[in-house]
């Protein structure tokens, strides 16, 4: 089995043995390699770092290089079982029309991404007035490839007003759940397991 991050964790459980996969954002492939060891799934990447890329290669991975505001028009309608987007949706120059593709191509998309409404980061702003870093925002503002800040409570606004449905959420702080109810405040980490 392999080792992954909670959200990562979270996400394999959760994904049907066997099940045709697009991970955009794949990064070094460790999900990818653990959904197709472990799940038995068929796996494609597309990952923007060309050395992510060759990683991902070198652990026989069916990964291509490709920019997930622009490449996943080139996906045929309902091409996979499930469409993963993890930590990238804030990172896109586009999340709307990232998200009207990666359900136009998957069945079902995962969606998961780093809380900016989380108490660490208010508290940040509020006492010293400066961007945070954190554990899940470990970078300083200039050198952060995080363009959109969202929160929990404006990906449920998002996916309402788009009649997008939420199969299931869930919310983790460090590396545990946390209820839904306090999830904007209380959450590192959101994520969302989507269908139209």
């Amino acid at each position: 089995m392999t080792l992954l991050r909670p959200d990562l964790a979270l996400i394999a459980e959760h994904v049907d043995k066997g099940a045709r996969v697009l991970d955009v954002g794949c990064g070094d492939g460790v999900l990818a390699e653990a959904l197709r060891d472990d799940r038995g799934c068929n796996v494609h990447g597309m990952e923007i770092d060309p050395a992510n890329v060759a990683e991902c290669v070198e652990k026989g991975l069916s990964v291509i290089q490709g920019d997930a505001d622009k490449d996943l028009a080139f996906y045929p309608d309902g091409a996979f079982d499930y469409a993963i987007l993890s930590q990238t949706l804030q990172t896109t120059m586009r999340p709307d029309k990232v998200m009207e593709e990666l359900l136009r191509i998957g069945r079902r998309a995962f969606v998961s991404f780093p809380n900016f409404a989380h108490w660490r980061v208010r508290t940040s702003l509020f006492w010293n007035g400066r961007m945070p870093v954190t554990r899940l925002l470990p970078v300083a503002w200039y050198e952060t490839p995080n363009i959109h800040h969202l929160t929990v409570s404006d990906f449920r606004s998002f996916v309402a007003e788009r009649g997008i449905k939420v199969e299931e959420a869930w919310y983790l702080t460090g590396d545990r759940l946390t209820s839904t109810s306090v999830a904007n405040f209380r959450a590192e980490h959101a994520i969302f397991l989507l269908s139209r």
